[in-house]
Order: structure tokens, then C-alpha cells, then sequence
């Protein structure tokens, strides 16, 4: 349950946890953390999503060694880049994942949100809510835990990014959030994963294509998402206490 004290959102035990695990893993490799969280901490209720992007590729090879038929969701926004879904397919095969989970949002949703297929000009942040959080939503419920493939140095806003967190509706692990871009590269490298074929092409970071653009040499890996405009993040990643869900 939340409880609020003069408005601010009070510690549960559950945040007590995350902040007692993430410091435990701060000096770990990713490969540590995630067989700890797969076999012991989180054991059967734990699941990965992946937006078979740029860096996906690392991750999800990471996690395949460790466990094949760990759940690895992917949000079908049916607004991916063609080459992201057939990348999907690609390493789906390669790493030998047995379950994979598209999820796609409700038609009646596009019906009566998006009905000529351009709310993300005029509400990027309600197309994405529909498109991505609700669908996710009704499924993590169901996991104590998922392991996500943010990395602190993709944007001043993940700067401060901990090991694992709880977002006010489970654990979030973050095995990969002190791996530079580089490191990235040379573990795709290392293990002969194929990389995404928008890499090459100037995105280092790659969600929707109406709402993705290649970024310019010195800028933050996320700077091509929603460019020109305030949002930074989808809102997958916001916890109950800052999209107000539960308070």
C-alpha cells in the first residue's frame, strides 16, 4: 500500500530491499547479477524486457546463458522499424529463447485512442501509455521482478540509475547500469552477435520510427528520441508515485 507523509511518497520495506541489493551487486559484473536475480533472489518470477534495439543484443545473450525460457517481453507497438522486427526474429533464433512474449496493444484502445494513427503528434506521452505502458502493465503484474537494459550513461536522466529499484509495483534489476557504450560494443563483438542494422545508420538508440531520428555525433544515445520536444522516456519506466497510478 502507499502511504504518503506530508505529500512525499514514504519507504516501504520493499525500497529498503532494492537499495539493500543494489548496493550488494554495485561491484558485480552484469553476468553475476542477473544469474543471482534468475536463480536465487527472484527465482520463477522474474522476467526481462527487450526492445531488440541497439543494445539488445548483450543483454539478451547474457541472460540466454543463464536461463533459455527466462520471459522476455517485447512491446509491439506496431510503429517498430521493419528492421527491428526482423532483428527480433534474428536473435530470437541465434540465442535460442523458447519464450518470447509480443505484446500488442488492445485494438479497442486504437480504436478509440488512435483511430487515424496520428496521436503521436498531438499526445506522444497518451500514445505511448496505451501502445506500451497498459500492455506491460498487465503483464509484470504477474513477475516480482524484471531486468531492464538501461545503462546510466544513455541520458542525464538515467545518470543516477541504481542496480535494482522498486518502482512502487515490483523490483527493477538493472544489470548493465554501469556499462559505457563501448562495453556494449565490444561484448556484441566478442560473442559474434549480429548488431542492429539502424546502428550503422546514426541510431544509437531505437523505439518507434515516428518517433525515432538518428543522432548527432556528440549527443546523448537518446537524444533522437522524441527530438524537439520535452519527453525523454515512453513512461515504462516511471514509477507508480510519478505517473500518480495508486496515490
Amino acid at each position: 500500500m502507499t502511504v504518503l507523509i506530508n505529500n512525499l511518497v514514504a519507504d516501504t520495506p520493499e525500497h529498503e530491499y532494492a537499495r539493500k541489493l543494489s548496493a550488494k551487486y554495485e561491484g558485480w559484473n552484469a553476468e553475476s547479477i542477473l544469474r543471482d536475480v534468475i536463480e536465487h533472489e527472484f527465482a520463477g518470477t522474474i522476467a526481462m524486457t527487450s526492445s531488440f534495439g541497439a543494445d539488445a543484443a548483450a543483454l539478451l545473450h547474457l541472460v540466454a546463458k543463464i536461463d533459455r525460457t527466462t520471459p522476455v517481453i517485447f512491446l509491439d507497438t506496431d510503429r517498430h522499424f521493419f528492421q527491428t522486427l526482423q532483428y527480433r526474429d534474428e536473435l530470437v533464433e541465434q540465442l535460442g529463447l523458447t519464450n518470447l512474449v509480443n505484446l500488442r496493444p488492445a485494438l479497442e484502445d486504437v480504436r478509440a485512442l488512435d483511430p487515424k494513427n496520428t496521436l503521436f503528434q498531438s499526445d506522444p506521452d497518451a500514445c505511448c501509455n496505451f501502445r506500451k505502458t497498459r500492455p506491460l502493465a498487465a503483464v509484470t503484474k504477474d513477475y516480482a521482478a524484471w531486468i531492464s537494459g538501461r545503462k546510466r550513461h544513455q541520458a542525464s536522466t538515467r545518470a543516477n540509475l541504481s542496480v535494482v529499484e522498486y518502482d512502487g509495483r515490483g523490483f527493477k534489476i538493472n544489470p548493465l547500469a554501469n556499462w559505457t557504450a563501448q562495453d556494449v560494443t565490444d561484448y556484441i563483438r566478442a560473442n559474434g552477435l549480429p548488431e542492429h542494422p539502424l546502428v550503422e545508420q546514426g541510431y544509437p538508440s531505437i523505439g518507434c520510427f515516428t518517433c525515432t531520428k538518428p543522432v548527432e555525433a556528440g549527443q546523448d544515445a537518446r537524444s533522437g528520441r522524441w527530438a524537439g520536444q520535452d519527453k525523454t522516456e515512453c513512461g515504462i519506466h516511471l514509477s507508480v508515485y510519478e505517473d500518480g497510478e495508486g496515490i
